[in-house]
């Protein structure tokens, strides 16, 4: 079992940075996870905005993303962080981390198709 905990959603200007924190704890230490992050704006589909081999590295982004949002890591702390800038209205959204075991892969990353799921995290851009 794997727990995901986010943090550090809330409002912001267009233009301006956030950075969401997913903490996680369980059985996740003594294998490979891939670990990502989703959103889901209202009145839409769930959308795929990065993954992570937890033990390896090796990131990749989805393409709406790509340049403005970084996905790291924190493995002493057990942290998955996105950090996002240059935010823009459109990137109003409930925002997610997710876990599966396993290496990440690109057909992982396009169904959504992790075990584990954090609470969400509501993120607002104003213009």
């Amino acid at each position: 079992q794997v727990q995901l905990v986010e943090s550090g959603g809330g409002s912001v200007q267009a233009g301006g940075s956030l950075r969401l924190s997913c903490a996680y704890s369980g059985y996740i230490y003594s294998s490979h996870y891939c670990l990502g992050w989703f959103r889901q704006p209202p009145g839409k589909e769930r959308e795929g905005l990065g993954i992570i081999n937890r033990r390896i590295g090796g990131i990749d982004y989805g393409d709406s993303v790509q340049g403005r949002f970084s996905i790291s890591q924190d493995n002493a702390k057990n942290t998955l962080y996105l950090q996002m800038d240059s935010l823009k209205p459109e990137d109003t959204a409930m925002y997610y981390c997710a876990a599966d075991k396993g290496f990440c892969s690109r057909s992982k990353f396009v169904r959504a198709d992790f075990e584990y799921w954090g609470q969400g995290n509501q993120v607002t851009v104003s213009s």
